[in-house]
């Protein structure tokens, strides 16, 4: 089963319409980055990214930093129309910026990422909890 963990930097009463807590829902002095985090069936930390028309080559930045996943994002748009009697030219650009702290005993060695139809995904492997018995099928054949 997964289980999913929403971070609010600031707790914010229920009275709040959802439209003014996704005002608080940032971190200051970034862009506006929405980021949902779970632990899924494997026990393997995901941490999911929105990030359309992105090239995620050239403009995102993974990296681990004292056990904080850090995702830099910049997006950069240019658009130009000329015709005989008119010229425009139109760019807009933002960069985005998270910081997801990793629990303690993240395999941050064995850490993917993959980015696929505008989301970033990162999958973080997590230490089997202690008492927790690794299970095995064993398979029964007929002879």
């Amino acid at each position: 089963m997964a289980t999913l963990t929403r971070r609010d930097l600031f707790d914010l009463p229920d009275l709040f319409p959802d439209v003014f807590r996704r005002l608080w829902d940032f971190e200051p002095g970034t862009g506006w980055l929405r980021v949902e985090e779970f632990i899924d069936d494997d026990g393997t930390l995901v941490v999911r990214a929105e990030l359309p028309d992105i090239d995620p080559d050239k403009d995102v930045d993974l990296r681990v930093v004292n056990d904080v996943l850090h995702i830099d994002a910049r997006r950069e748009e240019r658009s130009e129309t000329k015709t005989k009697e008119a010229y425009r030219s139109e760019f807009r650009y933002g960069s985005f910026s998270r910081s997801v702290p990793l629990p303690e005993g993240a395999n941050v060695d064995d850490i993917q990422a993959s980015y696929k139809d505008g989301i970033l995904e990162v999958r973080v492997p997590m230490p089997k909890e202690e008492g927790q018995e690794a299970v095995k099928k064993v398979p029964i054949t007929r002879g």
